[in-house]
């Protein structure tokens, strides 16, 4: 069952869009729990991305599963907690909502040109142009009838991204 009072939040967007470093910031500045939704992929799957290939809806649908799993062990005991999961697609989304009560997506939205920027920035990263057009591809962007997404600008400083999330949190929440 379900603790109405838990809240999991699924911070969501293309890679490249902050989605670890804002979780992390959230995650300690509210004191809830956090996951990073590509600790649970299976073996094949991390074997297939390792060999450069891209994963399709069949490999997803266990991850997908286990992401499901995971979401309802955090609401159980947790207050606040944070799972950190691209979730481009709505069908992906539909799939993470699948018996939460109490599920909300925050979608870290920012333009192509903002995400590569950071990109090319990053120390000890091999930035592929290939990939983050592929994310966008595959992106299904949240629309009105899927009320529980909250967009949030990430063409702002980290700081504010974070304060940003926090504040949406605890307006759900009720912790403002």
């Amino acid at each position: 069952m379900n603790n109405p009072q838990h809240h999991v939040f699924i911070l969501m967007g293309v890679s490249g869009s902050g989605k670890s470093a804002v979780a992390n910031a959230v995650a300690h500045e509210l004191n809830a729990a956090m996951l990073d939704g590509d600790y649970l992929h299976p073996r094949s799957n991390i074997n297939k991305m390792a060999g450069g290939h891209a994963l399709n809806d069949d490999d997803r649908a266990p991850w997908l599963a286990a992401l499901n799993d995971a979401i309802f062990a955090m609401q159980r005991t947790n207050d606040v907690a944070l799972l950190v999961c691209s979730a481009l697609k709505k069908r992906y989304r539909d799939r993470l909502r699948e018996g939460n009560s109490n599920l909300h997506f925050i979608y870290l939205e920012g333009e192509k040109e903002v995400i590569e920027a950071r990109l090319k920035q990053r120390k000890g990263h091999f930035f592929k142009p290939q990939m983050l057009v592929s994310q966008f591809e595959a992106l299904e962007v949240p629309q009105a009838d899927e009320s529980d997404v909250q967009a949030i600008d990430i063409d702002q400083p980290l700081d504010n991204v974070v304060a940003d999330v926090v504040s949406h949190i605890q307006s759900v929440t009720n912790q403002g």
